[in-house]
């Protein structure tokens, strides 16, 4: 499977904080749904120096760049506008 590493940082006007609590039920449920298919290996909120969230990371595997390309358009962070800078890199977890 081909595996990648997504480093996202939040929006930061001043509805940020808004969107990302109103479209984070809708992303646990996707994440939970890529767990269940063997699609989500890890991931997790950055958090600021008080504990607010203000982006995330996920590592995540598909068998084709089409699947994982149909998630990414369909990701709520993404289609609601809550995550603004998006690094999107291949990876490889390390078998050990």
């Amino acid at each position: 499977m081909k595996q990648y590493v997504i480093i996202a940082y939040d929006d930061t006007d001043h509805q940020a904080p808004e969107r990302r609590a109103e479209a984070r039920p809708q992303h646990l449920a996707g994440a939970r749904e890529l767990k269940a298919n063997n699609h989500f290996i890890t991931g997790g909120a950055i958090l600021d120096d008080n504990g607010r969230m203000t982006g995330s990371v996920m590592i995540v595997q598909f068998h084709t760049e089409e699947e994982f390309n149909q998630w990414y358009a369909e990701e709520p962070y993404i289609a609601k506008g809550v995550w603004k800078h998006i690094e999107v890199k291949p990876f490889r977890v390390a078998d050990v």
